[in-house]
């Protein structure tokens, strides 16, 4: 599997993950859970440790700075991710953020000497 898909991959589940996290912080605990999380904060659980998985191949291939790097992407994901579908605002101040990650992301990715 290519470096590419493979931090697609943990990107999207980490993205994914937070939104089910989320949405089950309102939730009541489930009785199936031993009444402790909701059934959607148990999902987001199982997609963290998926976005893990993923993670952990990527180590193999890349450096663990670069990887960091490219993994800070899921900060801008989780972001976007929540105004699109969660109605949560973007602020000028938070643009001026993720405009500083992808900033920096580029900034890590373009004096790399290994590619994706």
């Amino acid at each position: 599997m290519s470096t590419l898909l493979l931090l697609v991959l943990m990107i999207g589940c980490t993205v994914i993950a937070n939104l089910m996290m989320k949405l089950g912080a309102g939730d009541p605990a489930s009785a199936v859970l031993l009444g402790l999380i909701s059934w959607r904060t148990f999902i987001g659980l199982v997609i963290f440790a998926t976005a893990a998985a993923f993670y952990a191949f990527v180590l193999k291939v890349l450096p663990l700075n670069l990887a960091q790097a490219y993994a800070a992407a899921q900060f801008v994901a989780v972001i976007c991710a929540a105004a699109l579908l969660l109605g949560e605002p973007i602020t000028f101040m938070r643009w001026v953020g993720i405009s500083l990650i992808s900033g920096g992301i580029m900034i890590v990715a373009l004096s790399s000497e290994t590619s994706l």
